[in-house]
């Protein structure tokens, strides 16, 4: 029986994919679930619409995310804490911390983003951030004592 995907099934497909499956398994399971519907002429030029314009969108979105990346890669990140007598940090630096400073700079870059280990001392360090569409790049945080 031919199907189309209304959302991704694993191990089956993505969203508005076309594909042969058993036929209890797209009655009693895709169908009900709201996971598929029967493919017929109608839904096929339907699924072929919404399938282009996801594809649409995706490229956009690699689009405005690349510019982005771009404009962050090797960016310099200055972060001020209090030092205790002896050297030591009165407080970690964080991917909080660091998502709240590229904020502040006007960068929207989530902490889930930022792929890093809390910070202990002072120096500059590379942080890696994460992107949709597998783009990843790399900034320095650089963590100062704050007079």
């Amino acid at each position: 029986m031919k199907i189309i995907l209304l959302k991704d099934v694993e191990k089956l497909g993505k969203k508005y994919e076309v594909k042969e499956v058993a036929a209890g398994f797209a009655r009693n399971y895709l169908i009900p679930q709201g996971l598929a519907k029967i493919a017929d002429e109608k839904t096929l030029k339907w699924a072929k619409i919404k399938l282009e314009e996801g594809i649409k969108k995706a490229e956009e979105e690699l689009e405005e995310i690349g510019k982005l990346a771009s404009r962050i890669d090797g960016l310099e990140v200055e972060t001020k804490v209090k030092i205790g007598d002896k050297g030591q940090l009165f407080e970690k630096i964080t991917a909080q911390k660091v998502s709240k400073t590229l904020k502040e700079m006007g960068y929207n870059i989530d902490k889930s983003q930022i792929e890093m280990s809390p910070i202990e001392e002072l120096g500059e360090f590379p942080v890696k951030i994460k992107f949709d569409h597998n783009l990843e790049v790399e900034i320095k945080v650089i963590v100062a004592e704050e007079k």
